[in-house]
């Protein structure tokens, strides 16, 4: 398009920009860039738009044009942010891709993509940053006004600030306020992730002559349990240059309030230092350390097959060393000047591994996950876009950063749940996206599990990826003893103690005396899940879902998990007036208050979403535990994942059936994953561990083939059980999940829609099924299930399909009020 410009008599191109919005529309948007931000315009760079009547927002400018649109008259934009694009074109390609095969909206994976200081929008709070002190020298007059007005109010949106200004964009004024770390985005304040700190003693300097440490003894031998401590602290300064507090406690046998009054008296100095989470004997191992023979062989085997497929399942037990085998593939790639992106399950619960990966590269390892405040998420943004870090350690988030030569991505404990994202959109698989992000940067992958996913392991074994096995732990330590115990027979006998078995706390015990510690698994949390009256069967539940509510002790109320609805515990039924309330099942608070009833001078500690939801508290469980203030740390599946201490010898499952008869058709293969994970805690090091599985079905297969370690015969047995049912990873899944407030439209429309589906896709529609659940937040819901089998029929071509019906469906007044899910691969 060519305008012709009358004071400079000249002709000049109309230049027109393509960008992706924030929302959840279904296609990018036009707009006309002014000739005056021409030369400013380029892909992946952030521009401030008005879209609608008056909401302002950043996009990102994905094509540049000269055709105006077709439809409607394009607004021009306001602004250019960036100097320079801020995504790239690796990016950009990998959103698109997300959106075609999780059928989301560009804009939603924008959103999930993009730290929120970098997509500012109207209705966006900012706040100042207490934390750093503010220079306002270096303001100007329009910073400084902003400022002072968030001086006065602790909190404002970027309207308020506009309306403050009076004028229409203040984009770049907060994002040069952002550059000088004044202002904090609000949505995303969340705490940073703390290092883990020791204290040390030190001997104040001028105890060091002779004569004022004659009279220091002299002064200390009314004090006989300080001098003991002081002649502790000479002893250890012999052995060692730096002496910690806890040393000096477990030497002297005293206790801290003695170390506390030597501080007091200005003869100790104590200093909290920052220290890794490893021993120093693992640290000098991970620096110096040497592949066995077993390692060796699997890392040439994983660098040929890497070149030959592009995709290597590293399948390695427990302990077997596969964190050696990744530093090694990770030092090539920096001999190369490449990247890695190192991606965990969840980032909290790998501390160990952040400190290993960190004492061994340094300064070149950034890490990026959701316990980051905005500010340090975008920081590090910038880092990676810059080339700054060669390495990245991050949870499912980090695989949208903008990588420019991603030579290697390694998706540690693949088989993990925490990899999906279940809402919002995109639903997306961490593992899976990966896999594409290697292909678009033609880079390598390696999977590493000790339990693979079915999907993973199946693709390995029709030769799709390259299948890399590692036996035996690595150190030659012993895989521990399992033994499995009948509840039902315990039960029958009276030797039950709560909900132990005699075999439970026999080994508890003696772990105790030995002064080993002991890991306790029940994958539910709260006291117990269910509240009845035994006079007439009444059971208190959520007010807007259909599920009953869990009694918590600590908090002495009633608790629904899926909304957050809390009310006070019963005292009398509400239906029939009886008083005979009687609390069925059983959760970590519950059992953590039984084993402190039978291990009464025990020190117990519970690891689960309760006790881990304040500031810094998963951080000092850890340390605590680590530190062997904690003797039994009772947990749910967070125990399972990462943890890794010397001194845990004996490890209890509570109740292995609940997992196994959960009404799912992964149930199986998860238990197993969680029973041969948790089971791979004991005995990390130099002794051999031992497992307590309780179960009332103690012949069920999983739990033999965990007893047996023979991950091979479980996948044999299940792969055919989900052919003959049609089940990943033979067939793929697409689920919808249709909600409404009205149950009785609902229903309509649910079985309305699985009618249209049907005539399209036939008999691989299943449903509509109410599932186990069917209202969460007082939206009912109906799901309807696609199977499409993997041979012979274009999964895209159903997906467009898909698509078209679903698009025809939502525009009909009659369907008005419906929420549709769509969830790709749902597992």
């Amino acid at each position: 398009m060519l305008e012709f410009n009358e004071n400079e008599g000249i002709v000049r191109k109309t230049i027109f920009i393509e960008v992706i919005l924030p929302l959840a529309i279904s296609k990018t948007y036009t707009y006309r860039v002014p000739h005056e931000l021409v030369e400013n315009i380029a892909i992946g760079k952030r521009v401030v738009v008005q879209f609608g009547r008056s909401k302002i927002y950043t996009a990102i400018i994905c094509l540049i044009t000269e055709t105006p649109p077709a439809l409607y008259e394009a607004k021009y934009i306001i602004d250019v942010l960036d100097n320079e694009p801020i995504v790239n074109e690796y990016q950009l390609k990998l959103w698109q891709w997300m959106s075609d095969y999780y059928l989301c909206h560009l804009g939603e994976v924008m959103q999930a993509a993009l730290p929120s200081a970098l997509k500012l929008a109207s209705e966006t709070r900012i706040v100042l940053n207490t934390s750093e002190e503010i220079d306002k020298s270096i303001l100007s007059d329009k910073e400084f006004l902003i400022v002072d007005a968030l001086e006065l109010h602790p909190e404002l949106s970027v309207s308020d600030i506009s309306k403050l200004l009076g004028q229409k964009t203040v984009f770049p004024l907060l994002r040069a306020l952002f550059e000088k770390n004044v202002i904090i985005i609000s949505e995303e304040i969340s705490d940073k992730f703390k290092p883990k700190k020791k204290a040390f003693i030190i001997l104040n300097p001028q105890y060091k002559e002779a004569e004022n440490r004659k009279a220091l003894f002299e002064v200390l031998e009314r004090a006989p349990k300080q001098l003991e401590v002081l002649l502790a602290y000479f002893k250890l300064e012999k052995q060692q240059d730096e002496i910690s507090k806890a040393d000096l406690i477990e030497t002297s046998g005293t206790s801290a309030s003695v170390i506390k009054a030597l501080i007091d008296k200005e003869i100790f100095i104590q200093e909290d230092k920052v220290v890794s989470r490893l021993s120093s004997v693992d640290l000098e191992d991970i620096r110096n350390f040497e592949l066995n023979e077993a390692q060796s062989y699997a890392l040439q085997e994983t660098e040929q097959l890497l070149n030959e497929k592009g995709v290597v399942l590293l399948y390695g037990e427990t302990s077997s060393g596969k964190t050696q085998i990744y530093i090694r593939l990770i030092e090539q790639m920096l001999l190369k000047g490449d990247q890695t992106l190192y991606l965990l399950p969840e980032i909290a619960l790998t501390t160990q591994v952040i400190e290993r990966l960190r004492e061994h590269f340094g300064g070149q390892i950034g890490v990026y996950h959701s316990k980051f405040n905005d500010n340090e998420r975008a920081e590090v943004w910038q880092k990676v876009l810059k080339g700054e870090y060669k390495i990245v350690l991050g949870a499912r988030s980090s695989i949208f950063l903008p990588f420019k030569n991603l030579g290697l991505i390694v998706v540690d404990e693949e088989h993990e749940s925490s990899y999906k994202q279940y809402d919002p959109a995109p639903r997306y698989h961490a593992r899976d996206t990966a896999i594409y992000l290697a292909h678009l940067h033609k880079a390598k992958i390696v999977l590493g599990s000790a339990t693979p996913s079915m999907e993973s392991f199946y693709n390995a074994k029709i030769k799709k990826y390259g299948l890399v096995t590692l036996k035996g732990r690595f150190g030659g330590v012993k895989s521990p003893l399992i033994e499995v115990v009948s509840i039902a027979e315990e039960t029958k006998r009276k030797t039950m103690q709560s909900h132990f078995t005699s075999v439970l706390i026999k080994e508890i015990k003696e772990a105790l005396e030995r002064k080993e510690q002991v890991i306790l698994f029940q994958n539910r949390r709260g006291y117990t899940p269910v509240l009845l009256c035994t006079t007439c069967g009444y059971t208190p539940k959520c007010i807007n879902c259909d599920v009953s509510l869990t009694f918590h002790k600590s908090s002495a109320k009633l608790h629904c998990h899926y909304c957050g609805y809390k009310q006070d515990i019963l005292n009398a039924c509400p239906a029939c007036g009886s008083t005979r309330i009687e609390q069925k099942g059983f959760g970590t608070e519950k059992i953590e208050d039984e084993l402190q009833r039978i291990f009464e001078n025990a020190r117990i500690a519970r690891m689960d979403l309760d006790s881990t939801r304040t500031r810094n508290s998963f951080q000092v469980l850890l340390n605590d535990f680590e530190e062997g203030k904690i003797d039994i740390l009772v947990g749910t599946q967070m125990v399972a994942k990462g943890l890794d201490f010397g001194n845990v010898t004996t490890i209890g499952i509570i109740s292995a059936d609940s997992m196994l008869n959960y009404p799912d058709f992964r149930a199986f293969e998860r238990s197993y994953q969680m029973l041969a994970q948790v089971s791979g805690r004991a005995g990390r090091r130099a002794k051999q561990g031992k497992v307590i599985i309780q179960a009332y079905d103690t012949s069920h297969r999983i739990i033999s083939q965990v007893i047996k370690n023979n991950y091979e015969e479980m996948f044999d047995t299940e792969i055919l059980e989900r052919r003959n049912f049609h089940y990943p990873p033979l067939y793929r899944l697409i689920q919808l999940d249709v909600k409404h407030k009205d149950i009785s439209k609902l229903v309509v429309i649910a079985n309305s829609l699985a009618k249209i589906l049907r005539a399209q896709f036939g008999d691989r529609v299943l449903g509509p099924e109410a599932p186990m659940i069917s209202r969460i937040r007082n939206y009912y819901i109906q799901t309807i299930l696609i199977k499409v089998e993997r041979e012979g029929v274009s999964i895209q071509k159903i997906k467009e399909a898909l698509q078209q019906i679903l698009i025809h469906f939502d525009s009909q007044p009659v369907n008005k009020g419906v929420y549709m899910h769509i969830d790709v691969d749902p597992y």
